[in-house]
C-alpha cells in the first residue's frame, strides 16, 4: 500500500556530508524524478544542497 501512495514520505542528504536532515513529502505525479533542494546542513554549518535518498 505505501509503494503506491501518491505523496510518499521522502528523505533529503546532504551531498556534502551524506547526513539525513530533513524528512518531507512530495507528489509524485507532478514530480517523478529525484527531489533536488538547497537547504541548511546542520552538520556542516551552510547552505548545501540535498537530494532525495530512497
Amino acid at each position: 500500500m505505501a509503494a503506491t501512495d501518491v505523496r510518499p514520505k521522502i528523505t533529503l542528504a546532504c551531498e556534502e556530508c551524506k547526513h539525513r536532515n530533513y524528512i518531507t513529502k512530495k507528489n509524485r505525479r507532478n514530480h517523478p524524478d529525484r527531489l533536488e533542494m538547497k537547504k541548511f546542513c546542520p552538520n556542516c554549518g551552510t547552505h548545501r544542497t540535498h537530494k532525495e535518498t530512497r
